[in-house]
Order: C-alpha cells, then sequence, then structure tokens
C-alpha cells in the first residue's frame, strides 16, 4: 500500500509543480525575479547569455537545492518529504526535456516537432518569447500549453495586433 501512496505523492508534486511553475515565472521570474530571468529572453549572442549557461538557471540550482533538503527530512524521517522532492526532481527533468532540450535546443542536437503535443508545446513557448522584455508575454507553463489560436489572440489583445517577427531567443 505505501508503494501506491508514495507513487501518488509523486506523480501529484509533478502536477502541483505545473501550477507552482506557471505562478513562478508569471509573478517572480516575470516580476521581482526578473534580474535573473532576463538572460533566458536574450539572443544568444548576448552578454548575458555568453557561455553553456545563463544567470535564468540559477532557478534550477534553488529548485534543485529545495528537493534535495526535502529528500533529505524524509530520508530522516520527516515522511512523505523525501517524495515529495522525488516528484519536484522528476519535474525537474521533465522541464530539462521539454524546454531546455526540445523548446531551446540546449542539446548538441536540434529537433523541431511536425505535429501533437510537442509541437504545440514548442510553438506556447515560441510565442512566449515573442515579446521583448517581461511584460506582455503569454504561456507561461512548462509542460501544459493552451492552444495556439488562443495564445495568437491573447497576444493580439495585448499588444493591439500582430507582432513583428524577431530573432531567435
Amino acid at each position: 500500500m505505501s508503494y501506491v501512496l508514495n507513487t501518488l505523492i509523486v506523480v501529484l508534486t509533478v502536477a502541483g509543480m505545473e501550477a507552482f511553475a506557471w505562478f513562478a515565472h508569471k509573478y517572480i521570474m516575470h516580476g521581482w525575479g526578473w534580474a535573473w530571468h532576463r538572460s533566458h529572453h536574450e539572443p544568444h549572442d548576448s552578454p548575458e547569455r555568453s557561455g553553456w549557461f545563463e544567470k535564468n538557471d540559477l532557478y534550477a540550482v534553488v529548485f534543485a537545492g529545495v528537493a534535495i533538503a526535502l529528500i533529505a527530512l524524509g530520508t530522516a524521517g520527516w515522511y512523505p518529504l523525501q517524495w515529495i522532492g522525488a516528484g519536484m526532481t522528476a519535474y525537474g527533468f521533465l522541464y530539462f526535456l521539454a524546454h531546455d532540450g526540445l523548446v531551446h535546443q540546449r542539446w548538441p542536437f536540434r529537433y523541431v516537432p511536425r505535429r501533437g503535443y510537442l509541437k504545440r508545446l514548442y510553438q506556447a513557448h515560441r510565442m512566449h518569447h515573442a515579446v521583448n522584455g517581461k511584460d506582455g508575454c503569454v504561456s507561461f507553463g512548462f509542460l501544459i500549453a493552451p492552444p495556439v489560436s488562443t495564445l495568437k489572440r491573447q497576444l493580439r489583445d495585448l499588444h493591439g495586433g500582430a507582432l513583428k517577427r524577431q530573432d531567435d531567443r
């Protein structure tokens, strides 16, 4: 029975992390935490993004630290914190695959999805980057993406018409 409960805690944590990530992305990263996140919205050749890492990667370090602390507390007897930490770690891995790998292609190979869920995820996050700066962006989730038509409408409504095409971000 504990195996089922622990698995359920991990799965619920992964789902909860998407809700938390949406909130953190919209209100922290595009709010008071913009100093770190700005690097993620800069062109690839800008000083903010020199080298393999960008300042925005500090968010992953912070969240990984929280997950490690939860796992440590859980294994020290504070059940079910280790399984919450495991769910955070699983979410971080999915984020790494979908966001850093698929969308921003920080892998040594490129793959652009042509259909289905991955294409929608890819397009939604590209639309998030269609705006210069922190204001007026759409699509703040990482693993759940609204329909592209909805995002296009939101961008038109926020910016009074279609956006001009920008360089790769």
